[in-house]
Formats: structure tokens, sequence, C-alpha cells
């Protein structure tokens, strides 16, 4: 078995998106597509759902090495259905030599991963489709004007959950958990990500090419306009969401589920929602300490879970 990734030093050199994009500066989707693109390699077929990442490849300008097709924002896993059974087909009439096989990359935002797009995604999960759908998570519709979505958290203001005197709160229902929902469906591997943890998305990859059939990464992705923050704040953010365990950095191998960065402390979820616009309303101009300790109990009861027996494991 290939020896893991130890250091950023040891990262694909190699370059498959290119820069100069339409998009905002420090979009945190952008930063963390580029280190998937590099583990992927150039011969991938990527099959992009209507989303901000939409803007990046528009003719006759692209940014990407590899292949690109676009498809409506419900559709892409049927798109990449009928781009794998053609690649498929054409290997078997001896067409296209089995060494040049592409590798089918499914890329959304959040909107089709956790809402739009979910019903062709289970489809596409049960049918064992050998795929991989990569979403950047920015926790909003953030193309359209950030209005909410199924992955926007607690108490975030959003252009559909503003904060005012009916509602002081914002948002008032929970994140989906999009990585159980695969997980439901028994797919071979899936991972949550982050672009402040190169090595760590890189080994992910390596790991996932091992298997045929439906692979998950799922990357936070902060997003300067819609979270109210400067855009070179995005790394930092990403890092707090990982030390803060608002964001757990994961895999699951065939169900089992392992947590592959885990904080030797956690900071306090306030340090994580204090740097940004959406959630100020939850500081000034009076303190809600329902909702931020609401915010820190959710956060706490996910790892009293899992705390246990990552230690029982470490033993």
């Amino acid at each position: 078995m290939e020896a893991p990734l130890k250091s950023i030093k040891e990262l694909s050199p190699e370059e498959n998106l290119l820069p100069g994009t339409p998009l905002c500066a420090g979009c945190g989707g952008l930063l963390a597509l580029r280190h998937c693109l590099k583990s992927l390699g150039k011969k991938t077929v990527i099959v992009n759902a209507a989303s901000c990442f939409t803007l990046l490849s528009v003719y006759p300008f692209t940014p990407f090495k590899n292949s690109w097709l676009y498809t409506a924002m419900a559709c892409a896993p049927a798109g990449a259905q009928g781009v794998r059974d053609a690649l498929d087909i054409l290997i078997r009439k001896g067409r296209l030599a089995p060494e040049e096989d592409l590798k089918v990359v499914v890329l959304t935002g959040d909107g089709a991963a956790y809402d739009m797009g979910l019903s062709s995604t289970s489809g596409a999960i049960h049918r064992n489709l050998d795929f991989y759908y990569i979403c950047y998570d920015n926790e909003a519709y953030g193309n359209t004007g950030f209005q909410w979505s199924g992955a926007t958290p607690y108490a975030s203001k959003t252009g559909t959950t503003p904060s005012g005197k009916i509602n002081k709160t914002g948002s008032a229902l929970q994140k989906k958990d999009l990585f159980e929902i695969w997980r439901s469906h028994k797919p071979p591997y899936l991972a949550t990500i982050s672009l402040a943890h190169p090595v760590d998305l890189a080994n992910k990859f390596k790991k996932a090419e091992k298997f045929k059939g439906p692979k998950l990464f799922i990357t936070l992705s902060p997003c300067p306009p819609g979270w109210g923050v400067d855009p070179s704040l995005s790394i930092r953010l990403a890092k707090l969401a990982v030390n803060t365990g608002i964001w757990p950095l994961k895999e699951a191998v065939c169900g089992d589920v392992i947590h592959t960065v885990v904080p030797r402390k956690f900071k306090p979820a306030e340090e994580y929602l204090k740097e940004q616009r959406r959630f100020s309303h939850l500081f000034k101009p009076e303190r809600q300490e329902e909702a931020i300790k609401k915010i820190q109990e959710m956060v706490d009861n996910y790892w009293k879970i899992y705390l246990p027996i990552l230690k029982r494991e470490s033993v």
C-alpha cells in the first residue's frame, strides 16, 4: 500500500486549474478545487452543475486543462452517467485504449448537492456509478444573492433569512447532514475536506482511487461576499471551522467513519462565528446568548459521540 503524504512539500506540482478566473477573490471553493484537480490529474472530465463555478468556463475561455461539461442544476449526476457509459462503451469496442480512460467528476455547489440535485444523486449512487462528486459548500445559494439553502447553518443570515424584529436569529433550521445522507446509501468512499488541510485532502483522493463506485468529497468553502469577510481570511476561517469542531474532517470507508484531523483542544465556536458578518447579529446590538449556546451545544453533542470512540481507538 502506497504511503500517505506527510508534508505539503510532497503535494503534486501539477496544475490543472489555471489562474485568472472571474470568481470572487478569496473564494474558498476555488482554492480547494485547485488541490482536488492536482490530486485527480489531467485525465478527468468535469460535469459542472449550474452554480458559481459555472462562471469558471465561459466560452471561449476556460481555466481547466481537463474536459468540462455544463448541466442544469438538478441533473449533473445524470450527465455523469452518460459520460461514464460512453467511455465504457468506447473502451469495450476498442475505440478507446483503457489507459486513455477518464475519471468522471461531478462538481456542484451546496444548492445542487443538498437540495435540487439530491434526487438524481441518490439514483446515481444506487446504480453504483463510478464517479467522484465534489461539493463546494458555501452554505447558501451564493451565485444568486446568497439565499438560504439546505446547507445553511442555524442562525446564519442570508438573503431569505434576514435577522430582524420578527426573527432575531436568522435561519431557524439546522444544516442537513449530507455526509450521513450519502453514507446511508452505502457508497465505498466519502470524505469531508478543507482548503486549510491540503495534505489531508490529497491523501483522501489517493485513498478514494482504490474504490470503484460513487465517491463524495465535501469542502467547506468560505465565501467572502456571502459570509461578509475579507478575501484574505478564507484560509483562517477554514482552519477555525476545523479547530472549533464545527467542520469535522473525516472519511467513511465502506461505511466505517474515521476522523482524520482532530484538534488537541477545541476552540469555542464563538471564535468562528464572530469573524463573519452573517453571524454579526448574534453579538450586536445585543448578544443572543441562547443562540450562541445552542450552536456550541450542537458542536459538543457531535463530538460527545465520536471522541470516546477516538480515545478507545488510540489506546
